[in-house]
């Protein structure tokens, strides 16, 4: 590895010379031609500091460790490390990343790991908008999670998509359209938080409109993927009153009613209107018509933990257990309509 000795040597200058312009301290300390010499020279030979003997001294690494659970290999959540990176790389940090591919025994691992290389914050990102045990940490080094709750009554900070008022303006924009019977499909059991969120958000903009709930428009299926939506569209779309509107609480729940409601021969947005929930790349744009939905504010999430994990670290964040909800718009594109004349 090239040194500042190396430089010095071919140069015929001080190491201490060499210390003071490469650390921008040789304003009146050192000629300016010499500096010049010093700073090219540097440059040509592809010199880089050494962080972790500067650490050594400075006792900062700065860097941010992030523990990911399956973030990386989740289309849409990855753009979570995205905007973490980004908001760590204009701080001045670096982000470090482990993902640990949905094992959860390797938590503790992966984030003693990350303490071991002298992380000065963690950053605990999960898949989905659930409860997170945080693994023990020294106090020193804050903590925040990502897309999730600290569980257990833990201080450290969180982030989240605000689903219930995602779920709000979804269900309003359809009220707009003229939409009197909208359904909501759902998640059921406890596995994912946001269903019970997204239910109160669809039930409150009923609420705020004035318009009756009815329980028998609202569905469930075991999970947010499209084959296991597929027997619950159909019996919902053959029904003798279906709904001229639904919402489903991700988009490939509504790719599954898309492609049932085209077997069928009933039009999309003519016949029935469609919102999905999450704006994913390859799903929400790629349909016909594309799919009105709405965006998880993933990268902004990402960039928040980052930047409140650095403020902390900076004492311009005193207070601990902070949640964060972060806005979810609406993405409009062609799944939404008027409901057709009775």
């Amino acid at each position: 590895m090239l040194t500042m000795k190396d430089i010095a040597e071919e140069l015929g200058v001080s190491v201490s010379t060499v210390s003071l312009v490469l650390n921008d301290r040789d304003r009146g300390r050192v000629r300016q031609d010499i500096a010049d010499r010093v700073r090219a020279r540097a440059e040509e030979l592809g010199y880089v500091p050494n962080l972790l003997a500067r650490g050594l001294k400075t006792r900062r690494s700065r860097t941010i460790g992030l523990v990911a659970d399956k973030v990386a290999t989740v289309p849409f959540a990855g753009q979570m490390l995205a905007g973490a990176q980004s908001a760590a790389w204009e701080e001045g940090y670096l982000l470090m990343v482990i993902d640990t591919g949905g094992n959860r025994e390797l938590d503790g691992p992966a984030t003693r790991a990350l303490l071991q290389r002298d992380v000065e914050a963690l950053v605990i990102a999960a898949d989905y908008h659930r409860e997170v045990s945080v693994p023990p940490h020294p106090r020193s080094v804050p903590a925040v999670v990502l897309d999730g709750r600290p569980a257990d009554g833990d201080p450290a900070d969180a982030v989240v998509p605000d689903d219930e008022g995602g779920a709000r303006a979804a269900t309003e924009h359809l009220i707009a359209a003229g939409h009197r019977r909208i359904g909501l499909v759902n998640i059921a059991g406890g596995t994912f938080v946001a269903s019970e969120l997204r239910r109160r958000g669809y039930q409150d903009a009923h609420t705020r409109a004035g318009l009756p709930l009815d329980p028998s428009l609202e569905w469930s299926v075991p999970d947010p993927s499209t084959p296991t939506s597929f027997g619950l569209a159909r019996t919902v779309l053959q029904g003798p009153d279906r709904p001229t509107a639904v919402f489903c609480f991700s988009d490939q729940i509504a790719l599954a009613f898309a492609q049932v409601a085209a077997t069928l021969g009933i039009r999309v947005p003519e016949d029935l209107s469609l919102v999905g929930f999450d704006n994913q790349h390859f799903v929400a744009d790629a349909m016909l018509p594309g799919l009105t939905t709405v965006q998880l504010p993933h990268f902004a999430m990402g960039e928040w933990a980052a930047r409140r994990a650095i403020a902390r670290l900076h004492g311009a964040a005193d207070e601990s257990g902070v949640l964060e909800r972060i806005p979810c718009a609406v993405v409009e594109r062609a799944s939404v309509s008027p409901p057709p004349s009775p």
